[in-house]
């Protein structure tokens, strides 16, 4: 199981503590391009956090950039926690995962 996230994020944190497994701090080991299309083609628009203040700081030339390039630019644009695991891919801490995963 691998949880993709910050290691300062509340929410990965509180996955990692249930989950009993580290987080991977994609700022200090970003994902490979070929994990990010895999994230993409499971979530689509949903992997890019539009509403981080990462995204608000961006001029309107740099939102028009592909998502993965962005993402690789700023890592926290991820929205996080992305969880892999039983084969599977996972986005976030909601309920609905919580209740898959543990």
């Amino acid at each position: 199981m691998l949880i993709y996230g910050l290691k300062n994020c509340d929410t990965c944190r509180k996955a990692s503590k249930m989950l009993g497994v580290g987080v991977q701090d994609v700022r200090e080991t970003p994902v490979s391009r070929p994990d990010l299309e895999r994230f993409q083609a499971a979530f689509g628009a949903a992997l890019l956090n539009t509403r981080s203040t990462t995204w608000r700081g961006l001029s309107q030339e740099e939102r028009a950039l592909d998502p993965l390039d962005l993402i690789i630019a700023h890592p926290a644009l991820m929205k996080r926690p992305v969880i892999e695991a039983k084969g599977q891919l996972w986005l976030g801490w909601g309920k609905d995962v919580q209740a898959a995963l543990t």
